[in-house]
């Protein structure tokens, strides 16, 4: 059997000293990293070993087990949450675990703050793409982050700071230690400038005023929406410069947006495609050139409960300073049309949609699409809605075409992004 014992983060009134942690545990091997083996009175006779790589140290326990020892692996906080159980159990298997939790990090830095943290998405950026936990973080008002190097405070600060909104970081650091505990709030430009150090326990970002959410049922990021490729009378739109549902409904099906992932509407007119990619949980900047569409789209946004950025500028030249899509869509262009399609097949990661009207630029943007790599397909959408007409009768009312392109990378160039 293997004992696996939380401890540390979070430890409050009651819960016992680190050094008494192994109080009672009849072990021979004691597993964890440095600083859970400094702080416990090993067993008389217990051999330890540094969890660092957990390679070395699963082949040790491995070891250990077939020659009848007693393990405890020591780990912070709840060590099924992120942690070290998944790889026992997958190792080993659950039914040699007796697991005994400590409080998560998360559940501590919640605590300090006096929030609930039954409607916060957590996402690890431990050993993970960071990528994943900023857009996470640009499309929720609460998120806890758990870091890594290369993905702490700093880093998160900094690619947050453009986005829009009032965004607070809070900084949990050394939670459970009474001496060194630290909880700080401070805006994403703030953490960016900061050297945090390795004590960081957890970081979240938060959206001030929705940080109390509504009554939840499920835990965790908010249900999908009831329906999608919602009818043009839900968007503010002008002179019906709108893409169509029937034409948003395969649109949003070929760029499939998901948690965790970043699209670009080029073009955006209304925002209704970059809306509801939100609504799906994306995280979204529309790109529109002119003024009015712009606040459109933030009212769009506003009136759908969705963060989507709005990027007032021209493509292609306001692409380049927008981090990295997952996917795009592209719904106008004109003549610069080729161009702005080059410029986002070249950066996004899995997909690239384009709307057209005008069917002779469907071979140029093809063209520009195959040339990075993407497999190409697309339809000729011409649909004809019901009408009414005198005597409780409906005749078929035609839509003008439009030519749909989507461009697919090949799967091994790309990494899903929700682990």
């Amino acid at each position: 059997m293997i004992t696996v014992i939380g401890t540390g983060t979070g430890a409050g009134a009651g819960a016992p000293l680190p050094a008494e942690v192994l109080a009672g545990a009849d072990a021979d091997l004691v597993v964890g990293g440095r600083r859970h083996l400094d702080a416990v009175r090993l067993p008389a006779g217990a051999r330890h070993v540094v969890l660092g790589p957990t390679a070395p140290a699963l082949d040790a326990i491995e070891r250990a087990l077939g020659e009848g020892r007693r393990v405890v692996v020591l780990a912070s906080g709840d060590p099924g949450f992120f942690g070290i159980v998944r790889l026992l159990a997958e190792r080993f298997g659950p039914e040699r675990l007796d697991v005994r939790p400590g409080v998560s990090s998360v559940a501590a830095a919640f605590a300090r703050l006096g929030l609930p943290w039954d409607d916060a998405v957590v996402v690890s950026a431990h050993g993970r793409d960071a990528r994943t936990a900023v857009n996470v973080c640009r499309a929720h008002p609460k998120i806890a982050v758990l870091t890594g190097p290369g993905a702490g405070p700093a880093e998160l600060g900094a690619a947050l700071a453009r986005e829009p909104g009032e965004r607070v970081l809070v900084v949990a650091s050394a939670l459970g230690d009474p001496e060194r505990e630290r909880v700080e709030r401070v805006t994403p430009a703030e953490a960016a400038v900061r050297d945090w150090g390795a004590a960081v326990s957890v970081v979240l970002c938060l959206d001030p005023a929705r940080a109390l959410g509504p009554v939840r049922t499920v835990a965790g990021p908010p249900p999908g929406p009831a329906g999608w490729a919602l009818e043009e009378s839900a968007f503010a739109h002008r002179d019906s410069m709108i893409t169509k549902f029937e034409v948003r409904a395969l649109a949003l099906a070929r760029l499939g947006p998901r948690l965790g992932e970043l699209v670009w509407d080029v073009g955006a007119g209304s925002g209704s495609v970059a809306v509801e990619c939100a609504r799906l949980g994306a995280a979204v900047v529309a790109v529109e050139r002119t003024d009015d569409g712009a606040e459109r789209i933030r009212a769009n946004a506003a009136a759908h409960g969705v963060d989507v950025r709005v990027v007032h500028g021209s493509a292609p030249d306001a692409l380049a300073p927008l981090p990295d899509p997952d996917a795009v869509f592209v719904g106008g262009g004109g003549r610069e049309l080729p161009d702005i399609v080059a410029v986002c097949a070249r950066r996004a990661r899995r997909a690239v949609v384009v709307a057209m009207a005008a069917l002779d630029r469907v071979p140029a943007a093809r063209a520009a699409l195959v040339a990075a790599g993407f497999s190409c397909d697309g339809v000729l959408l011409h649909a004809s809605r019901l009408a009414p007409l005198p005597g409780d009768v409906s005749r078929l009312a035609a839509t003008n075409p439009v030519f749909l392109l989507w461009g697919t990378r090949p799967p091994a160039r790309h990494e899903g992004v929700v682990q």
